[in-house]
């Protein structure tokens, strides 16, 4: 939802930047990789911890290095393997950040409904995001729904933020809220493939 209404405002702020960084010779390619791999060992390294507010600062500021890459792509011109190495690193930031959630609601908080919730959204940001390149893969359309990317982020580490400041509940309420969320988002997809493809057919 956060791509319809906030994409052009952001690309106008990060466009120039990614300009600048091609210009500097940094690839698009090298900062989705170097993006990926700080989130990814940051998460696993200080969720699991019990160190929350590293966690979140850390992995937020490598997360927003995927918006840098996005502009660079578009500075000097995305490519089919880029736009395949981009995706599968999503997925890769998106499992090792509910993993290490779930890990942290296991074996720091023995808190069992928590780690349930961290694994239902780990499964279902998956599936999200493998119904709409499957759809696209077929000719179809499965583009929109209330919880993409951006927002699973944000609704995740805005949940971690407040529990290392000392909210309680925070992630429990933030992952619980996320599932749902998610759940109505994958139901969204899957009936826009089926309006897509009942288009295709007429």
């Amino acid at each position: 939802m956060l791509n319809i209404f906030a994409r052009a405002s952001v690309s106008r702020v990060t466009d120039p930047i990614g300009a600048a960084l091609v210009r500097a010779g940094l690839t698009p390619n090298a900062m989705t990789l170097i993006g990926t791999a700080g989130a990814f060992v940051c998460a696993l390294v200080f969720f699991p911890q019990g160190m929350l507010l590293a966690g979140t600062f850390t992995v937020w500021g490598f997360v927003m290095l995927d918006l840098l890459d996005g502009a660079m792509a578009r500075a000097k011109g995305s490519t089919p393997f880029g736009a395949v190495l981009d995706a599968t690193c999503d997925r890769l930031v998106d499992g090792a950040l509910f993993a290490a959630i779930a890990w942290w609601a296991f074996v720091v908080q023995g808190n069992l409904r928590v780690a349930a919730a961290a694994l239902i959204c780990l499964v279902l940001a998956q599936v999200i995001s493998y119904v709409k390149a499957r759809a696209e893969a077929t000719g179809l359309k499965a583009d929109g729904g209330l919880v993409e990317r951006a927002e699973r982020l944000i609704i995740a580490l805005v949940g971690t933020g407040l529990q290392g400041l000392g909210l309680p509940y925070s992630v429990e309420v933030s992952q619980w809220l996320l599932a749902a969320l998610s759940l109505v988002t994958l139901l969204q997809r899957i009936a826009a493939v089926s309006k897509s493809a009942r288009e295709a057919r007429s």
